[in-house]
Order: structure tokens, then sequence, then C-alpha cells
């Protein structure tokens, strides 16, 4: 099946490679000068970026407009994510994705408070009739914000295919102004194999770079033996843009042939998360910087790659000299080139890779169990890429699975037996993971009589902990007695430094009210404009739950015209 589904995979890709991409069907969703804080297919944690993130003058509430008619096929608005998120879907077969809202158009805001309301709850995900919103090319259909994950004002745009896999906006005729060439951070040599060296070590060895009169780079030279991969970190940036953005292709040459290209052109969701395949994820984790590997190793089926010879890897000869080119482009083919010397020189003595072994051998293609000491661990199969010696040890209600500097592609199961405990203590009791110097992070746990679980994709130091304390409210322009007739919203504060919050509900004279919830700030806000309140005495209620049922309550009456 496995086989199957990758051989389908090909067939659609050339299909797709035929099909001509329409560069005048969709305009750009804003009217500013483009400026981007994020590209397509952009390195980022466990996945590549599925669109691009449109700047917005570090303001709110700029038009959006729709890149081309259509009908809204989806309505999402979450905590978290994409934030507030509307999905536009057009005769062609392409949908576009308009992410971190402010608002929706006023039509369609009335629609989405509605269902809010009916369901009473913030988060809702809605798919409207094909004939409900009919929308033409250049309609207002959002006003840009900060909503959900978003790091700052932006508005974030995709297009995908009819098949719901992104694509590059600029293929579409998206234009971005760019005359400078990606930024070279640095560039490493990987040994492939036990009999491999790069002068004279097995570990990665980054390369000296020096910038020659023609604006190329010139590696120092370097010594090998056997297979050898290419690494590089690199940037781009825009004109309008001093954000390190992702680049668009980067091809690599041996005495000028190619062997190896990829391209940021369509990706999916689907394999979104063997970016920590592309990536050397380990130095990731210890320097926050991501080095791309020019070579592929096995467990890799990204589609991002193409005219590749021996999947990128080098073979290098003893007494013959190479000439390594590696070109890195943006999207307007501004091109940053390296090339690196090589001979092939063996030589003795060798500095060679030291593998720690432990009792605990895993491999992804088995299943690999743990039990002991209170604690049981599944890792299925397919969640490692490759084999190695886990390091698993336990201390009291703590257990270490290996280190954070190990990808996992699948969630593991982690189960502690907790039948030492009362009942009482269980409730709030919760597995957090071990940050050093830092609170336990809390992990989603899942409570089934004396056994309690998790599922992640990330190694590391797991415990059970324990979480007494409340959240907290704090009032920001409401209290008791007080008058809020010119007020237009209804604001508090919400936190919990413990397990952090679950849920919350507000009510006034009784009537659930419709609150928004920023994360990032811990705002709350309720808008008068709902018109909830038809009496000049109203009792307000808030009731907020963090993620083991702590409880906090806060109530205030406060007097408005109606």
């Amino acid at each position: 099946m496995r086989v199957l589904s990758f051989f389908i995979l090909f067939i659609s890709s050339f299909v797709f490679a035929q099909k001509k991409v329409p560069n005048d069907y969709f305009m750009n969703p804003l009217d500013i000068p483009l400026a981007t804080s994020g590209t397509f297919g952009e390195l980022r944690s466990n996945h590549f970026h599925s669109g691009i993130d449109l700047k917005t003058q570090k303001r709110e509430g700029l038009n959006v407009y729709a890149a081309a008619s259509g009908r809204i096929s989806r309505i999402k608005v979450s905590r978290f994510g994409y934030g507030k998120a509307l999905y536009l879907t057009h005769p062609n077969g392409y949908t576009t994705v308009y992410a971190h809202l402010k608002k929706f158009a006023p039509e369609i805001e009335a629609y989405v408070k509605k269902k809010q309301y009916t369901k009473e709850s913030y988060q809702i995900e809605l798919f409207p009739k094909s004939e409900s919103f009919k929308i033409k090319k250049g309609d207002i259909i959002g006003y840009s914000g900060n909503t959900g994950g978003s790091g700052g004002p932006h508005l974030h745009f995709e297009i995908r295919d009819s098949s719901a896999r992104p694509m590059n906006p600029m293929s579409f005729g998206i234009d971005v102004k760019d005359s400078k060439k990606p930024i070279i951070n640095s560039v490493w040599v990987y040994t492939l194999g036990n009999n491999t060296h790069v002068n004279g070590h097995q570990k990665p060895q980054r390369l000296t770079l020096s910038p020659q009169k023609d604006g190329t780079y010139t590696a120092s030279k370097i010594h090998a033996i056997g297979n050898i991969g290419i690494g590089i970190s690199t940037i781009d940036q825009q004109d309008l843009t001093t954000n390190k953005n992702g680049i668009f292709s980067i091809e690599t040459f041996v005495n000028g042939q190619k062997n190896f290209s990829l391209e940021m052109n369509r990706f999916s969701f689907a394999e979104t998360r063997y970016i920590n395949r592309l990536i050397d994820f380990s130095y990731y984790k210890q320097n926050s910087s991501r080095i791309s590997k020019l070579f592929i190793e096995r467990n890799n089926p990204l589609s991002i790659y193409k005219d590749v010879l021996n999947k990128g890897v080098i073979t290098i000869q003893d007494s013959l000299s190479y000439s390594i080119t590696i070109k890195v482009k943006d999207f307007k083919q501004n091109t940053s080139t390296i090339v690196i010397p090589v001979d092939g020189k063996q030589v003795d003595n060798v500095i060679k890779n030291e593998i720690l072994k432990t009792p605990y051998y895993a491999k992804p293609s088995q299943n690999f169990t743990y039990s002991a000491n209170g604690f049981n661990l599944l890792i299925p199969k397919g969640s490692l890429y490759e084999d190695v010696f886990l390091d698993i040890t336990t201390k009291g209600d703590t257990i270490k699975v290996h280190n954070s500097k190990t990808p996992l592609h699948k969630k593991m199961t982690l189960v502690f037996d907790v039948s030492k405990y009362t009942e009482k203590d269980r409730k709030k009791l919760f597995i957090g993971r071990v940050n050093n110097r830092k609170p336990p992070s809390y992990q989603t746990t899942s409570k089934k009589g004396s056994k309690f679980s998790l599922r992640t994709k990330s190694f590391g130091t797991y415990g059970l902990f324990s979480d007494t304390k409340k959240p907290t409210i704090v009032p920001i322009n409401v209290a008791d007695k007080k008058w809020m007739t010119q007020a237009q919203y209804l604001k508090l504060k919400i936190n919990d430094s413990e397990t952090g919050i679950f849920s919350y509900r507000g009510t006034i004279n009784g009537k659930f009210i419709l609150m928004e919830y920023d994360y990032k700030t811990g705002m709350l806000v309720y808008d008068f404009n709902d018109k909830i309140i038809n009496a000049s005495e109203n009792k307000f209620k808030l009731i907020v739950l963090d993620k083991v049922g702590n409880k906090s309550t806060y109530e205030a009456t406060f007097f408005r015209k109606p």
C-alpha cells in the first residue's frame, strides 16, 4: 500500500507539472505594497509554511479582498492556529485561505456570531451551503488582524489546489518586490558511511567561506573519502522587509553535472512533518538554526525534490579532485553560488563518531515497547526515521524517554501508574514535560482509573505533577456598581500559571455572552454591540476552569443604559 501511495503521489505530481498554473486569475488580497514576513515552504517547527505572510504595516483592520470570485466553503474560529480564518473555493478548483483576521465582513460576521451564540462557543467551524456566500473578485471579505497563533499583525494567505495541497502563491502572479540574493549562513559536509571521512573526521564539518569578486563564495578545500552529503543554512530577504524568510530552490552540481535540487512549489499536509528529515534536527534543537540536507536519507518521501542522482549523495574516490557547486535561489531567481573544492585523500587515524549504546534498540520498521517501574511506553512503527539506541531512565514519578534531539514522526504513548494516589489527589495530578529551570509544561493527560497517559511526538523527560492553584481573573474596565454606558467592550484578563486555561463562560443576567480570548495577552473581551443587554442593572458572571478543574468565579453588577 505504501509503494502504491507513493506511485499515486508521483503520477499526480507529474500531471500537476503538465497543468499550466494561471498567473492572472488571482489578485492581491491587500491594497498596499506587498511585503512578506514569511514565504511559501519556509522551514518552521515540524512543518513547512503553507502560504505567504503579508505584512500589514504593523496595523490591524486593513481591508482583505477576495483574490478571485467564488464561494465561502469554510469558516473557522479558534483560539490558536489560524485564529479567524476564511476559506474561499473558486470555480477553477483552487481554494484561497485568509487567516489571523480581526473580523469578517459584516454579513459573514453576523452569520458566524449567530452560530456562536447558538452553540454557546467562541471556537467554531462552519461549512456554509454553496449558495450562502457567493463572493466576487475584489469583494471585502474581512479585516486583517493578529488572532490565533500570529506573532504580530499580518495576513496569512494561501492558495490550495483541488486536492487541498498548498501551492506557492507567487506562481500565480502574486508579486513581491525582491532584488536581493539569498543569504548564506553556513555550509556543512556530512559523512554517510562507516568508511567515510571529511578532513579526518566523521562528524559534520562546517566549511569556511570566502567571498569572491564576482559575488560567489568559495569554500575552503576539503579532503575526503567515501560518500558525503552537503548541508546548508540559508535565508532570503525581500526589498521591503528585513524578515529572515525562506528560499525557493537549491541545486547542487558535481563537476558541472546536476545531482540534486529541491523547489518550494507545492506540498501536501500529509508530508509536511517530514521537514524533520530534511533538516539536521539534532543541530536545530541545540542551536536554533536549520541546516537543510541536500541529500535524501531513508524514510524521507518528500515531494519537493527533483533531478536527483544517487539521492544527492556524492562519492569521493582517492586521488581524484571534485568541484561541488551549490546554487540557492529565491522566486525571482536572484542566486547565491558556493563552490566547494574537494580532493579525494585517504588518511590514517580517522576520528570516528561515538555511539552511546543502551539496552533499548529501536527500529523504524518495528513497534518499540518498554514496561518497568510503573511506566509503559509504546513507540509505534513508523515513528522513527532511523535505528537508534534509546536512553530511558526512571526516577520516582519521572521518566526520561531519550532526548529532544531525536525527532518523532508519529505519537508515542506513555502510561503512568497512579494507583498509589487517592482519588482526591488524582483529580489535581497531570503529566508535565520537564523543562530545564522552568515549571513543567502541561501535557494533554488522559485519565482512566489508575492509569494516566499522554500521546506526544516529542522525546523528553515527563513526570507527574499537582496543580491546586485556581486561575486568576483581573477585571480591566468592569467593577461592581460601575456605570458602563460609554464602554464599547467589557474586558478582563485571565491566566493560569500551572496547567493553563481550559475553558471560560461569561453570562449577563444569566444569558451566555460571546467573549473573545487572546491567549497571547490573556485578554478576554465582550462586545456590547452584541446587544444582549436590555436592562439598566446587569449581573455579570465569569467562570474560568484550568486543565485539572480548578475553578475561579468573578461576579459584578454594573449599570448601562439599554
